[in-house]
């Protein structure tokens, strides 16, 4: 699951992407680093919060591409 973790927060924002993870989690930077340094465990509920990220995430970017190629 870390390495999901890291791999989607750097999809999401690039390489700075912990606290804007963070942010949009609900969780403290701290929370964020300390999951990645293995200190405590990635709770279970975030990964349903990852996907759904993702999935908006790509119709938001499906939608921009659209409107980019009827430009």
């Amino acid at each position: 699951m870390l390495d999901l973790l890291i791999e989607t927060g750097q999809a999401l924002y690039g390489q700075q992407w912990q606290s804007a993870l963070a942010r949009d989690l609900g969780v403290g930077d701290r929370t964020i680093r300390r999951w990645v340094a293995g200190q405590f465990p990635v709770p279970v509920g975030v990964r349903a919060d990852l996907v759904t990220m993702l999935k908006e995430r790509g119709v938001m970017l499906d939608a921009l591409a659209e409107r980019l190629s009827s430009a």
